[in-house]
């Protein structure tokens, strides 16, 4: 068990109990627990698989590849229209959790098994970018950063995706999302001066100072 969860829990201002749960089903069924993006994450062999969340209104159980789970009781909801791997259980009370314990450790199980498989989601033909499963995570917990994101030119996004991608390990990408979330949020791009131009355009020498 992760202290950094037992912070999130107790600093919670709503849903301690059902969090608690979640957190209880989820450690029975052989998920390690980390503290990533600021939340519980829950992984398997290295592969983030569930990420618990408590919000104003009702908390979750979020499958980051959930659109490949079979859903038979129809229970998963997208985050958004244009979300095309997350999809996750709301709730609203411990009721509800305890009531569907079984079945949510079947949807556990399954998420489990999609990663023993080394499966992924096969994105839309018209997406533009395939970006790398860490950055996804970051911009789906933060919508403020996925906002910005998404303002930047399509070139600033493909920089940004190779380099976060360029490591092997998980936790080196999180560490380079993590570094330059503040460029993102200023609408910079990873290549861009202080002086908002790219250091490989000839009105720019690249000897000012980087952010």
């Amino acid at each position: 068990m992760n202290t950094k969860v037992d912070d999130y829990i107790c600093n919670a201002k709503k849903w301690q109990a059902e969090l608690i749960l979640f957190r209880t089903l989820l450690l029975e069924c052989g998920l390690t627990e980390e503290f990533k993006w600021r939340t519980p994450c829950y992984s398997f062999q290295g592969k983030n698989v569930v990420l618990i969340g408590s919000f104003k209104e009702f908390c979750t159980l979020s499958f980051l590849k959930g659109a490949l789970l079979q859903d038979a009781n129809d229970f998963l909801s997208s985050p958004g229209e244009n979300s095309q791997s997350v999809r996750f259980f709301k709730f609203t009370n411990l009721n509800q959790i305890q009531d569907l314990q079984a079945i949510i450790k079947n949807y556990i199980y399954e998420a489990i098994e999609v990663e023993k498989a080394g499966l992924k989601v096969n994105l839309k033909s018209n997406s533009e970018l395939e970006l790398v499963d860490e950055l996804q995570i970051a911009l789906y917990k933060n919508p403020v950063l996925k906002t910005a994101f998404e303002a930047l030119t399509p070139g600033r996004q493909r920089g940004y995706n190779l380099y976060f991608s360029g490591s092997k390990q998980s936790k080196t990408r999180e560490t380079r999302i993590e570094k330059y979330i503040p460029r993102i949020l200023e609408g910079k791009g990873f290549q861009d001066c202080v002086c908002g131009l790219s250091k490989k355009m000839p009105t720019c020498d690249g000897s000012h100072k980087y952010i």
